[in-house]
């Protein structure tokens, strides 16, 4: 055979074996990174992590509209200058805020503007509904809240748009109900949230109230019976220690409570935390499997 026809028989030959394993490899690569997207995108968008997604978001929809309804009203009293009435209307306004805070971390420097505390942020950054309830119980005066209190309900009406495109993920808002318990336990009751108004406990079933939201909106992710029972039996446990300190329109002012009262409550807190804070890890093994 002609040598020539021989090179180029062979040359043919091995560029076609060449040619066909580089399609393969390319094909088995494309395959494992389709899978890989597959697989990623499956675990973003299950049915169960959305549905949990889309039921909390409606309540942070919920939430946020009555604070904008219960807001305006609030700040037109205090730039009419009627202490009395905005004093009567403050802790209905902070109410449905207190129940958003598990996420509050998502909503960036609107939650220090509408809820930071004195000695949180500098003092010419001391703003929203803490600052009016300074002036309102301290002070006992609306001279010059006239624009903190119109900032304040741009900043709730902000936020109301804010929560219907926020980014949210079940562990994210199962974590959330934990750490605000947590806060509660550490800082808020000591008081610290309401040093003025002293309507600390108001918060303190608003925050509890919200944190079983979260809860439950993640619940059904959580394939774990006994710990789902556990957490809502001590969830009723906490709403039930609250009880005693009930009004006809409200609860009575925190500084009527005891050292041994504020023991109490925090008992019920920190044990409801401890169960809350195995969910997020739970929910993320549920998913994986």
């Amino acid at each position: 055979m002609n040598r020539n026809l021989v090179r180029t028989l062979l040359c043919a030959g091995v560029l076609g074996l060449l040619a066909v394993f580089a399609t393969a490899c390319g094909s088995s690569g494309d395959t494992t990174a389709d899978n890989s997207g597959d697989t990623e995108q499956e675990k973003v968008s299950s049915p169960q992590a959305e549905a949990a997604v889309a039921d909390y978001r409606s309540y942070l929809e919920e939430n946020t509209a009555e604070l904008v309804a219960e807001t305006e009203p609030f700040v037109a009293a205090v730039v009419a200058g009627e202490l009395e009435k905005a004093k009567s209307l403050y802790a209905t306004a902070r109410t449905p805020y207190e129940r958003i805070e598990p996420v509050a971390e998502t909503f960036g420097d609107l939650d220090p503007e509408i809820d930071a505390r004195e000695n949180d942020v500098p003092a010419n950054e001391f703003e929203g509904f803490h600052r009016i309830e300074k002036a309102l119980w301290e002070e006992e005066s609306l001279k010059g809240m006239a624009p903190v209190a119109e900032d304040l309900l741009a900043d709730v009406e902000e936020l109301a748009e804010k929560v219907e495109t926020v980014e949210l993920e079940p562990e994210q808002i199962a974590n959330g109900a934990n750490e605000l318990l947590a806060e509660v336990s550490a800082s808020k009751i000591t008081g610290e949230e309401e040093r003025y108004s002293h309507v600390d406990l108001v918060d303190f079933e608003a925050n509890v109230e919200g944190s079983e939201a979260a809860f439950e909106a993640v619940k059904p992710l959580l394939h774990d019976a006994d710990l789902s029972g556990e957490i809502e039996s001590d969830f009723k446990a906490v709403f039930n220690s609250l009880q005693p300190y009930r009004t006809d329109d409200g609860f009575v002012p925190y500084t009527e409570l005891t050292k041994a009262d504020t023991k109490k409550l925090a008992v019920g807190i920190d044990t409801l935390a401890e169960k809350l804070s195995l969910v997020p890890a739970a929910i993320a093994s549920s998913e994986d499997g």
